[in-house]
This record gives structure tokens, C-alpha cells and sequence, in this order.
């Protein structure tokens, strides 16, 4: 794909990620997506063959600057500690960001698209990140700096108050402090005294 084209369809995936920001996944159309980037029908199907396929990749990009904005942050002296605070901090900010957050479009594609899938991306996006977790314990209990005799439940543990903090924000809503008690307690039950 030559320059133009890849600057061509990242324009149509960041116009495409904020109407689904707006609509969810189920409302948008690839018509919304063809006004939304000002764009020919044709022009849109060069690219792409359905909202389904934009969508995936609007979450793969997202996924790849979080990461970039994760990593720009760790120091090459981080300890392990360092970084699960870090890493517990930058969820607390996804948490409490009420707007440009596409966590209602991701779980309306996913209600719909990929329950009982053995190839379901939510599936293995949660589990390498239990995975990642799972070794900075490990690293971290290696270094004498935190304290865990299950460092595989206690990082199942950790993403499953993270999801569930993540419904949480979507319906009841949640407080800076009700983020705060749970990096607590989850920092703590690694030995870990947050400031």
C-alpha cells in the first residue's frame, strides 16, 4: 500500500472511530461512515467491505496507540512495581473518561458478533493481557518487590476488576475515589502502598 493510500485509510479509520464513539457498533452504517469522511461510496469499499471490518481495525489502532502511550511512559529504571502503578494509573484515566471512549461499541460488536467464538478477539486481547500482568508479578516477586503465592489468579484476578470496573463506568458510573479503593486494594494485596 503506497503512502497516499495508508494516510487514505488511517483518515477513514479515525473519522470511522469517532461516529462509532457517537452511534455505538449496531447504529452505524457504512452510509455514516461515507459522510463522516466526505468520501464516495467506492471510495470507502476500496478500503474496506463492511462496518464489522472497520471497526476491528478502529480497536486494533486504538489498541497500538495505548500501548505506544503506555510504553513512552515506562523509564528504563521502572521496577515492576513501577510499572503496575503506572499501569493502574492509566486505567483509571480510561475509566473515568465518560466521552471518546468506544467501550459501548466494543460491547455491542461483541454481543453481536462474537459470543461462543473460539477466535473471539475480546477472549484473547483479556488473556494476553492476564498473560503480561501474570509476568510483571512474577518479575516483581523474582525482584523482592511485591508479594504474591498466585501470580496467575491474581492477574485473572486484576483484569477481572478492571472489566468489571469498565461496566461499571458504562452504567452505574463510577467516582475517582471507588478507582482509587480498588487500585488500593489491589496494590496492596501485592505489598504494594500506593501514595
Amino acid at each position: 500500500m503506497g503512502e497516499k493510500s495508508a494516510q487514505k485509510r488511517k483518515f477513514i479509520l479515525e473519522t470511522a472511530r469517532k461516529v462509532f464513539v457517537e452511534k455505538g457498533f449496531k447504529k452505524v452504517t457504512m452510509k455514516d461512515i461515507v459522510e463522516a469522511c466526505e468520501i464516495s461510496r467506492g471510495g470507502l469499499y476500496l478500503y474496506f467491505e463492511s462496518t464489522g471490518q472497520i471497526f476491528l481495525e478502529v480497536m486494533k489502532l486504538e489498541s497500538e496507540e495505548t500501548d505506544d502511550v503506555f510504553s513512552d511512559k515506562i523509564t528504563e529504571d521502572a521496577t515492576a512495581a513501577d510499572i503496575l502503578v503506572l499501569f493502574l494509573q492509566e486505567q483509571k484515566k480510561e475509566l473515568l473518561r465518560r466521552k471518546d471512549t468506544l467501550t459501548q461499541a466494543i460491547y455491542e460488536y461483541y454481543f453481536e458478533n462474537q459470543p461462543g467464538k473460539k477466535d473471539n478477539i475480546l477472549k484473547k486481547q483479556f488473556d494476553s493481557a492476564v498473560k503480561i500482568m501474570e509476568k510483571l508479578i512474577e518479575t516483581g516477586v523474582g525482584n523482592g518487590e511485591l508479594y504474591c503465592e498466585d501470580c496467575q489468579g491474581t492477574a485473572r484476578n486484576i483484569m477481572f476488576v478492571l472489566e468489571g470496573l469498565k461496566i461499571s463506568a458504562q452504567t452505574i458510573g463510577i467516582t475517582a475515589e471507588t478507582v482509587d479503593r480498588e487500585i488500593r486494594f489491589i496494590l496492596g494485596s501485592l505489598g504494594v502502598e500506593m501514595e
